[in-house]
Parts: structure tokens; sequence; C-alpha cells
């Protein structure tokens, strides 16, 4: 998703251009450090104490020049128009909030009005239009045809976790003048895989981490394979 972001803020913007980032929901603040260290000014908004310390303690490692780049706010994203002024960034990064928002219109509305004119609005989502997947590659056959009429994920561990239909996000967009530029599938292979430093010491994983990445990267944009992703990445661009 990193490679995917990158593409589009240097196909978008000028090189060498110092952007003013937002990133809401910014977790542990992965995304808004490595922006930071590509020489953009970020701006962290996450309403979780525990990611806020996590956030500030990896921001603490960090040299002073990327550190005074880098503003932590507490805060829900719903209330950005609270916290900051319409137009105010150049790139709003939502990234992994709005699969548990109930009512996620108001929340992308809001996220829209934070963006200046040609702005890029970076969206990750559940998506809805595949959850069935999971349960098919699990071999969990009821369950795959339960879900092939929600858009709610069956799997235990994304209980209160909902999802969101490209089509209905793509109109959502066009409707708040930012819409959708381009778009790419996060996890095509992978959404059963294992994660992080285990890949390379459990059998059946592949050693070639870049190999993986590659294959992950290629499907992400390409179709079919993009559309059955377990995540979406929607790129939307204000007008």
């Amino acid at each position: 998703m990193a490679r995917q972001l990158d593409e589009q803020i240097v196909g978008r913007f000028p090189v060498g251009r110092r952007l003013r980032v937002l990133d809401v929901g910014m977790g542990r603040g992965t995304q808004a450090l490595r922006l930071a260290r590509a020489g953009h000014q970020v701006t962290g908004l996450e309403r979780d104490a525990e990611m806020i310390s996590a956030a500030r303690a990896a921001l603490a490692g960090e040299p002073e020049g990327i550190r005074e780049r880098v503003r932590v706010v507490e805060g829900d994203g719903r209330d950005t128009g609270v916290h900051f002024l319409p137009g105010s960034f150049d790139v709003v990064l939502c990234h992994g909030v709005l699969m548990y928002v109930a009512e996620p219109d108001p929340l992308v509305a809001g996220l829209a009005r934070m963006l200046a004119p040609d702005g890029l609005l970076s969206l990750l989502v559940r998506n809805g239009d595949a959850p069935a997947m999971r349960s098919g590659l699990r071999g969990d056959w009821a369950g795959a045809l339960t879900a092939f009429d929600t858009t709610c994920p069956a799997d235990d561990s994304d209980a209160g976790v909902r999802a969101d239909r490209l089509a209905d996000l793509k109109a959502t967009l066009a409707g708040l003048g930012a819409p959708l530029h381009t778009w790419y599938g996060v996890r095509v292979f992978t959404d059963t895989a294992v994660d992080g430093a285990r890949v390379a010491h459990t059998p059946g994983c592949p050693d070639d981490l870049a190999a993986l990445l590659a294959v992950e990267e290629r499907a992400g944009r390409t179709d079919p394979y993009r559309g059955v992703a377990s995540l979406l990445h929607l790129c939307g661009v204000r007008g």
C-alpha cells in the first residue's frame, strides 16, 4: 500500500514539494513517519491513547529534523472540522478506519473538506464485494454461501467490522467533489497467510518476501485479481 501511495504522490505533485499531510487514525504512526522522513509535514489524528503513546515513542527515536515535521493531535476522525480549516492539506490519509464506523459518509465528507484543490485522498477499506473469499479459501462453504449476501466479513476475528463496496464509495467521492482517480487491491493472495516476521520461518510460506510483495503489487493493480482483494485502496482527487 505504501508503494501505491508513493506512486500517486509522485505522479500528482512536483518533485521536491513538501506536502501538508493529514493522517486520520494514524495508529502507531507508520505512514506518518515514513512520509515525514520523505520531507513532508505530517499531522496525525488519533483518539486511542495506547496508539498515541506508541506513535510518540517511535517519533522520539527519530532525528530532530523529522520530529519537527510531525504533529500528533488527539481526536476523532469525524471531528476534523473542529481541529482544522477546510482545504488545509495536500494529502489526506484514512487507512483502516472506515471499517469501524457505522455511517461512513459523514467521515468521508469531512476528509474531503480538508483537501486543498487537486489534493489527494487515500482510503484503505474492507472490500465489501469480496466477503466470501476468506471463508471460501478456508473451505468454509456454508460461511461462504452466507457471505455472498452481505458486506460484513464472516470471520469471527472481524466481529464488529463492516465493509464498503467499491461502487458505493465511488459514488460518494464523486458527490463530494473528490472523484475516484484510481484504486488498488490490497492482500489479494496473502489474506490467509501469516504476518510479518513469521513468514520466513513458517513451513509452506515463501522465503523471498520481495517476490511475495511483487506478486501482491502486480495483482493489486490488475483485473480481475484486485476486485477480490481483502482490502481496497481508493485514491480520490479534489476538483
